[in-house]
């Protein structure tokens, strides 16, 4: 039996370092991550002020005559001229809605994997170095024991951070393909409507 808990120990502590580099990548990649938030919410903030202002005024058709430049960040406005270039065809327009929510789901999937991943790796760091700092206190070993808790509670602050940043993310991103599917449902409806 004390052979079965020595091989657990030391595979428990063998993973401390990938998971610390795990932990660190996905650090690197939240805060990406809020670079390219920021950058989607300049663009859609400019984006929607024109899209919502000239949608109740106009036809669909005119509507989809006046959309704006896009940079190419934005999905609701490659999918509109996407629905525009197949105007006498229904089946196309319904499967384009279908590809809209594909990619959406993709881009939700990024914060969706934060959320998950950050919190779990945040724990496993906490935990692998409780263990030696127990081995640390009981043989009186405060130096090891200090160093031990310091890690586990880095990581378990990293991996909340992460957890955190996917949280806000995805809440705001779900926020956005809702109202970009209300658009693009409004626009294929009313183009059904006419023919």
């Amino acid at each position: 039996m004390e052979l079965i808990s020595n091989m657990l120990f030391w595979l428990s502590n063998g993973m401390l370092i990938p998971d610390i580099i795990f932990l660190l990548f996905f650090f690197i990649k939240a805060l990406l991550m809020i670079g390219g938030f920021y950058g989607t919410y300049i663009a859609r903030t400019k984006i929607n002020v024109k899209l919502n202002r000239e949608i109740g005024k106009t036809g669909v058709e005119e509507f989809l005559d006046t959309l704006p430049e896009g940079n190419g960040k934005s999905k609701l406005l490659e999918y509109l001229r996407k629905i525009k270039a197949a105007p006498q065809d229904r089946a196309l327009r319904e499967k384009l809605l279908g590809d809209y929510e594909i990619a959406a789901d993709k881009e939700l999937g990024q914060s969706k994997l934060l959320v998950k991943i950050g919190p779990m790796l945040g724990l496993m760091g906490t935990l692998i170095p409780m263990g030696p700092a127990l081995v640390g206190l009981a043989t009186g070993d405060i130096g090891s024991m200090a160093y031990n808790m310091q890690v586990a509670f880095a990581t378990t602050v990293v991996g909340i951070v992460i957890g955190a940043i996917g949280f806000i993310t995805l809440q705001v991103k779900q926020r956005w393909v809702a109202a970009d599917m209300n658009i693009l449902e409004y626009v294929v409806e009313s183009l059904n409507e006419k023919e």
